[in-house]
């Protein structure tokens, strides 16, 4: 069995849209509207891509777990760290429980924990 995305029901498309394409750097593979209140995005660049699904005609969108992240490579977290920071992101970290791994989490606008990882 294939993994193939996550979705995530947003609050707002566009900006959704500009942190998984600025900060996170997905790629836009397709958008569409499915009729008049529901809007489809997917995100991604192989395999696993990231899914928004967003109804404007809800008022908010069913929060998001808590204990849920999603992991996102970083070459350079030292570089990525800065870049989020220059945003104006709030940062959790970074940690690096052995050698062979450092990582951060951030936090997308719809409250999801997204966590940049740099391993050794």
């Amino acid at each position: 069995m294939q993994f193939l995305w996550s979705t995530l029901t947003v609050r707002n498309m566009e900006e959704s849209l500009a942190f998984y394409q600025e900060v996170v750097g997905l790629k836009l593979m397709n958008r569409m509207k499915n009729g008049v209140d529901t809007e489809l995005a997917f995100l991604g660049d192989g395999e696993t891509q990231v899914e928004l699904l967003y109804h404007p005609t809800k008022e908010t969108a069913d929060p998001i777990g808590k204990g849920i992240s999603l992991g996102f490579a970083t070459n350079n977290l030292d570089q990525m760290l800065s870049f989020v920071q220059e945003r104006g992101l709030g940062v959790e970290g970074p940690f690096s429980p052995n050698p062979m791994i450092k990582f951060f989490y951030v936090t997308d606008p719809n409250g999801l924990k997204i966590q940049f990882v740099e391993r050794h």
